[in-house]
């Protein structure tokens, strides 16, 4: 099998491979050895391996004996053999890069050698994938060959309690959804007792379709909120206003960058409807945020697109999988005017509580890894923001999938009849069909035009996701026409029924070019596994969404000087190249606008990083004095800075004040005598003995009163919440108006680097003041009592 594979590479594949030869080699000549051990020698090899890690050994060194142990055991338990591929794959994620495999090579297989052997370490391995199925289904698959090893496994899914998740969390190998894994990391975060919290501290983790959860959807963060209580009304005037505007008279909208705003006009509009004098005075801010929401809802957010009403609610959707989000919501207002404008039930708004990018939540991974068909094209991307490397791995059988050219036409409805006809004339062979699209929208045109054209079909998108394993299971059969929006399916094989093969396979029909070439290669992918034989094609229009965002211009000019035939397809050899570079030029602003956004979310991210490491030291340090003496110390630092200011004479100290201001963080009860004190130095050590002697005493008092260091941990805990829930708003309102501050001549990010940190370093002051007022309340009620 070797050798095969190194025939079937070219030069560049066969030296970035190389390095696993030697390593395949030795797991290859430990086979027959292994094959003659009994259940319980091969069962043994875990103990071994664990006894060998504790004496000082690494994985690297284990590495080859473990891979044959997983491959010996799984011929054993599920009556399947990893291939020489597949174990390339497994050394490639070990390291911590990304094993690019076609589909129907056996990932999940893949996945069981690193698994292992990075759960030898003891410290917890999680295996992710893109839904509850898959992870159910992988659990179940996998989790025999580990469970005859003698490690656990355990299932992490949304609705299971609270003792299932932590149990689940404790075991060595761990499957979930990713979504899944964040949301119990900000809620873990937001515990008020240790015991609370599921997870471990992260180790090494194991993505499949990586491209799918740390691409596609990274544009969505993972939020926790709370209720607000803004009137559902504000939110229905907004839109109601919005809705009459005009672009370009009352508001700015960039297709391309996504970019929005009001007008001068609009502004003047904003301000006479709510009789206001000015929208962009403080008190108006509230205002002014929910106006912006409501036009980002009606210009931003397309029904059957980016979300579907189902049953009263607005439910959000993939626009890159077609998939439904259930559960998830937006936040800060944008879900309510999404349905204000759908005038749907609006449901009482979220106030964010902790969030996390996808991107921030899988870099707290010191091992992360990942497998997919598709992801040599965003290839930078995974090395800039994950330090990962795209390895290609060979195809255990060459693929026979013929990849026809794109069938390019003038007008969207010449696209649709060319799509239709081709569609029967592909039918009347008995040759199965996938036709792939991209939003739901799309998917029911083509369902209604093959409907009128008297064909039967199975249509899969986010309204009937629940028949999505059984509908793709059907695609591969003689006959069959699925319509499916773009990845709906991912994570299933097709496979074909006997005689499909010698139709030519099953044929994949792309209605428009997606806005990435690895999406594109996703639907190719479908078709043509593990050695079938399959067919391509895309049909695209001069009229689909990419070249109205991203090429508008040139295809007014282009639309003058066309040569097509009777149908409307384009005669054209240069076309094909357009196309190709108005796709790059998508990518390229996609990519864009990740990194903008992540280096906006790296800015609050730092900031998130601080308030959880102080949540974690109030749940954890031995004494609570010890983390909040030096809290009381800045306060009262401080205080003393801005009322002594040497800018200031000293006559004009406002001691008076700033003894008032001091008894509220160190006590009345502590005499602090500073009346009529000249010198900065005097004022400083009168203060600092006043606050050592309050330090003593607080010390005493709760080493009498041990309940009390329980009812302080949990105030102060509710304060860093409180504070950092405001911050987050500050911070939200901040980005908000960052956009248009391009006219000065500072850049926009800088600036929002700066104010942040400033905003930051004014709420931890607040934070520390309340944290240190809330202590010295306590012990004031607690002495009164005695």
């Amino acid at each position: 099998m070797l050798s095969y594979i190194k025939k079937a590479m070219d030069d560049k594949q066969e030296k970035g491979l190389k390095k696993y030869f030697k390593i395949i080699e030795e797991i290859n000549s430990l086979e027959e050895q292994f094959t003659q051990l009994s259940d319980q020698e091969l069962k043994h090899k875990t103990v071994q391996f664990k006894e060998a890690l504790a004496e000082g050994k690494t994985i690297f060194d284990i590495q080859a004996e473990a891979f044959a142990t997983v491959r010996e055991a799984s011929r054993r338990v599920l009556g399947m053999r990893h291939y020489d591929v597949q174990m390339i794959g497994g050394l490639v994620l070990t390291e911590g890069n990304i094993a690019e495999m076609p589909t129907g090579e056996g990932k999940t297989l893949v996945a069981s050698l690193p698994s292992y052997l990075r759960a030898l370490e003891g410290k917890g391995v999680h295996v992710i994938t893109v839904n509850d199925y898959l992870a159910k289904r992988d659990c179940e698959l996998v989790g025999p060959v580990h469970t005859f090893l003698g490690l656990t496994i355990g299932l992490n899914i949304a609705g299971i309690d609270y003792e299932k998740k932590k149990e689940a969390y404790n075991a060595d190998i761990t499957y979930g959804v990713g979504t899944e894994f964040g949301f119990d990391h900000l809620r873990d975060n937001t515990v008020i007792d240790l015991a609370q919290r599921v997870q471990r501290p992260y180790h090494f983790a194991i993505i499949d379709e990586i491209d799918s959860v740390l691409i596609d959807e990274a544009k969505t963060p993972l939020i926790i909120a709370g209720k607000s209580g803004v009137s559902d009304n504000l939110h229905q005037l907004c839109v109601q206003i919005v809705k009459g505007f005009m672009k370009d008279e009352d508001y700015h909208f960039d297709e391309e960058t996504k970019a929005t705003g009001f007008t001068e006009q609009g502004i003047e509009k904003i301000e006479k409807g709510f009789g206001i004098d000015n929208l962009y005075d403080v008190e108006h801010q509230t205002l002014y945020h929910y106006m912006i929401q409501a036009l980002r809802a009606l210009v931003m957010f397309h029904k059957d697109v980016d979300y579907i009403v189902k049953d009263d609610e607005i439910v959000l959707v993939d626009a890159f999988t077609g998939r439904t989000m259930e559960g998830r919501t937006l936040s800060n207002g944008l879900h309510q005017a999404l349905e204000a404008k759908e005038s749907v039930t609006i449901t009482e708004e979220n106030k964010t509580q902790a969030f996390i990018t996808i991107q921030n939540y899988f870099r707290l991974y010191p091992t992360l890894s990942g497998m997919t068909g598709t992801a040599k094209t965003e290839e930078k991307e995974f090395q800039q923001v994950y330090a990962m490397d795209v390895i290609q791995i060979p195809t255990n059988c060459p693929i026979l999938r013929i990849d026809e050219s794109d069938q390019i036409y003038e007008t969207v409805d010449e696209k649709y009849k060319a799509v239709t006809k081709e569609v029967i004339r592909v039918h009347q062979t008995g040759q199965p069909i996938l036709i792939g699209t991209t939003s739901i929208r799309q998917s029911e045109t083509i369902a209604q035009s093959l409907q009128d054209a008297g064909l039967s079909f199975q249509l899969l998108n986010a309204k009937s996701i629940e028949q999505e394993v059984e509908l793709i299971s059907k695609a591969g059969t003689k006959g069959q026409i699925t319509i499916a929006t773009n990845m709906a399916g991912r994570g299933t094989d097709i496979k074909l029924e006997d005689g499909v093969e010698d139709l030519g396979g099953l044929f994949v029909l792309g209605t428009e070019r997606h806005e990435s070439r690895r999406i594109d290669n996703q639907l190719k992918g479908r078709a043509g596994r593990q050695g079938d034989k399959g067919r391509s094609q895309f049909f695209i229009s001069l009229e689909d969404d990419m070249f109205v965002r991203f090429a508008h211009e040139e295809v007014t000019k282009l639309r003058k000087n066309l040569h097509k035939d009777s149908t409307g397809l384009i005669q054209s050899k240069k076309i094909a190249d357009f196309v190709d570079k108005v796709q790059r030029i998508c990518e390229g602003s996609n990519y864009g606008i990740r990194e903008y956004n992540l280096k906006l979310d790296n800015v609050i991210n730092e900031q998130r990083s601080v308030i959880y490491e102080l949540r974690n030291r109030i749940l954890t340090d031995e004494s609570i004095l010890t983390l909040l003496t030096p809290m009381i110390s800045s306060t009262v630092h401080y205080y003393v800075e801005g009322y002594c200011s040497p800018e200031v004479l000293p006559e004009d100290w406002d001691l008076n004040s700033l003894t008032i201001d001091l008894t509220k963080v160190i006590g009345e009860s502590i005499s602090l005598d500073i009346k009529g004190i000249a010198e900065i130095q005097d004022v400083q050590e009168r203060v600092e003995e006043a606050l050592q002697n309050y330090l003593d005493l607080i010390k005493e008092v709760i080493e009498e009163e041990k309940p009390l260091d329980g009812f302080l941990r949990t105030a102060v805990l509710q304060i860093a919440d409180r504070e950092w829930i405001k911050h987050i708003e500050n911070m939200e309102r901040l980005k908000e108006g960052i956009g248009m501050r391009s006219y000065s001549q500072e850049d926009p990010m800088r600036q929002y680097q700066r104010e942040g940190l400033e905003l930051f370093s004014t709420s931890y002051q607040e934070l520390e003041y309340y944290m240190a007022e809330a202590l010295c309340q306590a012990t004031a009620s607690l002495r009164a009592e005695k």
